[in-house]
């Protein structure tokens, strides 16, 4: 029998580097709004129990007025996030259902995740406790010192870029967040906090089209990327406005 997943989506985030009075998982996409458009790709997946979308305190009057009712349709429950994402998840773990196989965090702000990718990272999480997707580094890579003088030309070829979804059983990632004091450096992603228990993270690989948004720019990138893959062909009969559905 499938896993059953509880997907957590962390959305408290200020957007500090998006130009925009609107925050980032909240600014419109082609007429909805991004992080709605994330948790649609999860909704209606038979092997997703639960969804979990933590928010900004600031935006709960906002968020309450225009999204509660799709929100509800969807069955998402929606919690108040804190500060630093860290905090936001270990609150998200604490909702997690008793019957979830497992737990995927993924972006809000990472609309462009296919079906396919989806279903390939649970896959792999479900044999090996622990995967995340991530693509290939393939620019050259420099480091430079404070003044933006190169320093050294990286070897690309072990690199990877990780993205999300990041998924765990979920005994490995509580004892993860459990080792949170530990941890000495910036937590960039969870697979990180997982790394740092010791336990091995499975790559599934992906493509740069998964995107995670971070300025305004990255709003059109995103449009265009879900414009340019092909459509699902309707399962009924169509109507004469059917291209004009959807997207």
């Amino acid at each position: 029998m499938a896993s059953k997943v509880s997907v957590l989506i962390p959305a408290a985030g200020s957007s500090s580097r998006f130009n925009s009075k609107t925050k980032k998982q909240f600014s419109e996409m082609g007429g909805r709004a991004v992080f709605l458009r994330t948790i649609e790709m999860f909704a209606d997946r038979d092997d997703v129990c639960q969804i979990v979308l933590a928010i900004p305190a600031e935006d709960e009057e906002l968020f309450q007025i225009k999204w509660s009712a799709s929100l509800a349709f969807h069955g998402v429950k929606v919690i108040i996030g804190q500060q630093q994402r860290f905090q936001t998840v270990a609150k998200l773990l604490e909702q997690v259902s008793d019957d979830a196989d497992l737990i995927a965090l993924h972006d809000a702000v990472r609309p462009c995740v296919t079906k396919k990718q989806i279903t390939s990272v649970f896959a792999a999480a479900e044999q090996t406790g622990a995967a995340i997707l991530a693509h290939r580094l393939v620019g050259t890579v420099k480091r430079a010192d404070s003044e933006l003088n190169i320093t050294e030309t990286v070897d690309r070829s072990d690199l990877w870029e990780a993205q999300t979804p990041q998924v765990f059983k979920p005994e490995i990632i509580r004892k993860a967040y459990e080792n949170l004091d530990n941890i000495d450096q910036d937590i960039t992603d969870d697979a990180q906090l997982v790394e740092a228990i010791g336990h091995p993270v499975k790559i599934v690989e992906s493509t740069p089209g998964n995107i995670k948004i971070t300025n305004s720019e990255d709003i059109h990138i995103a449009l265009a990327i879900i414009k340019a893959r092909p459509k699902p062909k309707p399962k009924g009969p169509s109507g004469p406005w059917a291209g004009e559905q959807g997207w």
